[in-house]
């Protein structure tokens, strides 16, 4: 199977910028030094020509192909490359039959569109050495490879490159490839640099808006095609920002976002929610997500929190996008700076654990409900007293159960109104003459 073939209808098509700059040696790959830097893991493999199957995990435009590809020659092995979008696994066991007379290195990107039984495929031949798989995704492989099959491959991390490096393969492009240089291309100012740093680490990005600069610059003036900041803004349009609801992206800004409001940065919680909404979460999911931090993390030590994210909630239904996004935006800022209590968090965290974990305590006889004279005459209700009837509505009478007499779940922070309610408690703890279980 010929590597990166691109013919369409007998014809043979133009490959794009980003295919005809694919590096010839691994001399030429850019990026992923923690990899292949003097001394790192994948350089000492390479030097032993000893290569395990491996996942490759990393964002798209990284090298993840272009590296197996460059691994296969400078092994000297045959590299066949694959994607699970468009292959079943019967193709998948015919490549793997024919390996078996020459060691080859399979390359299957988007491995993790495989399903579980798909995968399972895989296995007796990883683990009989038959073939170096080489699975590419971009999702974080502990979710999405199934754990016999990754407990027999070596994961490898692959970097966002940096946009020195995007820069380094910008210039050799213009510098290299013909079609930009039929007549040369000319590039004025930063409009390479703005180009690095538009593409967030894609290299694949960044050779596709080269291209898209160089075709709109030389529709301008063929003789003479010139690259500014106007082309480069006119190329790019507006990005669409790298998001999956249900994968990985997902939950790392949403805990960005939560984790910034609970560190009080109002800053930094408004700029991870206006990523998420920006790339298409829906508003509602955040709000929820509001709505629990009000009582998780501010809880008591400011009531007012829980009230105002259902507020904001209401407002975002009410209003709708794009006007309900400051209603959400107000009640992030509002929740990152309030005083912070989990008190209310942990407090109920260990009641559940004590009901899970201990027996089920009867409840005592003078706080049970005595509807009938029947349950009158057996005790319920006999000796509770009343607080109303005393002052200070505070009165020395038990309530758990005489098994847990003394314990403590809710332990307010000295922070906020919840200073104001530990003072209520110690007073009340004194009255009723409590001592810690």
């Amino acid at each position: 199977m010929e590597l990166f073939k691109t013919e369409t209808l007998g014809k043979k098509a133009r490959k794009p910028l980003a295919d005809r700059m694919r590096p010839a040696g691994l001399e030429e790959f850019v990026g992923q030094d923690h990899l292949l830097g003097e001394g790192k893991f994948l350089r000492i493999l390479l030097d032993k020509k000893e290569i395990p199957s491996m996942i490759f995990w990393g964002p798209s435009g990284v090298g993840k192909t272009s590296l197996g590809w460059l691994m296969g020659k400078y092994l000297d092995l045959p590299f066949v490359s694959l994607s699970a979008v468009n292959i079943g696994i019967k193709e998948v066991k015919e490549i793997i039959q024919k390996s078996k007379l020459r060691k080859t290195i399979l390359f299957i990107d988007e491995f993790h569109r495989f399903n579980k039984l798909q995968q399972d495929t895989f296995l007796p031949h990883v683990e009989a050495g038959d073939v170096i798989l080489i699975g590419a995704t971009t999702e974080n492989p502990s979710f999405e490879i199934v754990a016999p099959l990754l407990s027999r491959m070596k994961v490898l991390t692959l970097s966002p490159l940096t946009e020195e490096e995007i820069l380094v393969i910008l210039e050799r492009a213009l510098q290299q490839d013909s079609e930009l240089n039929s007549p040369p291309t000319k590039v004025e100012g930063n409009a390479l640099r703005e180009m690095a740093s538009l593409v967030t680490g894609d290299a694949r990005k960044a050779l596709n808006l080269l291209e898209i600069s160089h075709t709109m610059a030389a529709r301008r003036n063929a003789l003479r095609p010139v690259i500014d900041h106007e082309t480069v803004q006119e190329a790019y349009q507006k990005r669409v920002l790298v998001y999956d609801k249900k994968g990985e992206m997902h939950y790392d800004l949403i805990s960005a976002f939560h984790k910034s409001m609970r560190g009080s940065d109002p800053d930094a919680a408004l700029y991870w929610m206006a990523r998420m909404i920006e790339a298409g979460e829906e508003p509602l999911y955040i709000a929820r997500r509001m709505v629990r931090f009000a009582s998780e993390d501010v809880g008591n030590a400011d009531p007012g929190a829980l009230s105002l994210a259902i507020a904001g909630m209401q407002a975002f239904n009410f209003l709708g996008a794009p006007e309900g996004y400051l209603a959400l935006a107000q009640v992030c800022v509002y929740l990152s700076c309030s005083e912070k209590s989990n008190a209310v968090y942990t407090g109920y965290n260990d009641a559940v654990g004590d009901v899970r974990n201990l027996p089920e305590y009867p409840v005592p006889l003078h706080i049970r409900n005595a509807p009938t004279g029947l349950m009158k005459d057996l005790g319920y209700g006999h000796n509770y007293l009343y607080p109303h009837d005393y002052d200070d509505a505070l009165v020395s009478q038990a309530y758990l159960p005489e098994a847990l007499m003394g314990k403590r779940y809710y332990e307010p922070k000295n922070r906020g109104y919840e200073a104001r309610i530990g003072e209520f408690l110690e007073k009340m703890r004194k009255v009723r003459g409590d001592r810690e279980a």
